[in-house]
């Protein structure tokens, strides 16, 4: 079975989301068998590398919202987190730009790392408090999980895979996929956001 998946590293659901689908195929004996490849997605491709508001502050003025609003809505993201064992550090989250993330995850997807480089950048952004955007982040994460720090470092210092990255998004919208995360099952069946495990459960059943 091949799994796509169209996500972003600043976006919480895109994490809470591959989390259960990691559950569902555990349930269904698919975890070593299931091919998941990661395609890049930014939901905010004119986001700044570093902001001086925090992030309960950009979702209030971005929803026009008020703080203490801004701050239950993520506080129930955190809840939703916990329930599949993340932490997300709301109050230390680092907003920045993440195109030389994604950018790099082709990198790591070319060496068979992307799976694991996935998991590390996301965990790095919501539960380390770090900056991906930064080179310095993004190498150590890259040496963390396989690859070679000064072709990591070669990499982000060049425009190298960003086509890759436009591409991937190309594909998303003749898709009509304009939100994410975004699931692709055997090329045919779809599921939308982070659904519950039962739903990603179904879907593999259903194909197997």
């Amino acid at each position: 079975m091949k799994v796509e998946i169209w996500s972003d590293y600043g976006c919480p659901f895109c994490y809470i989301g591959e989390r259960k689908l990691a559950l569902a195929l555990e349930k269904t004996g698919m975890t070593e068998t299931a091919e998941i490849v990661f395609n890049s997605f930014e939901l905010d491709p004119n986001a700044k590398k570093n902001y001086e508001e925090n992030i309960n502050q950009l979702i209030a003025k971005k929803y026009g919202m008020s703080i203490e609003q801004a701050i239950a809505a993520n506080n129930n993201i955190i809840n939703v987190a916990k329930e599949v064992e993340l932490e997300f550090n709301f109050d230390k989250l680092q907003p920045t730009n993440t195109f030389d993330a994604h950018r790099l995850s082709h990198y790591a997807k070319d060496m068979g790392k992307q799976q694991a480089y996935t998991e590390a950048v996301m965990k790095g952004y919501f539960t380390d408090s770090l900056n991906i955007s930064d080179f310095d982040v993004l190498t150590a994460i890259a040496v963390e999980v396989g690859l070679d720090r000064a072709e990591a470092l070669r990499i982000l210092e060049s425009s190298a895979f960003a086509e890759a990255v436009r591409q991937d998004e190309a594909n998303a919208y003749s898709r009509q996929v304009h939100g994410v995360p975004y699931f692709l099952f055997n090329g045919k069946a779809v599921v939308n956001g982070a659904q519950t495990v039962d739903t990603f459960v179904g879907v593999i059943e259903g194909l197997k």
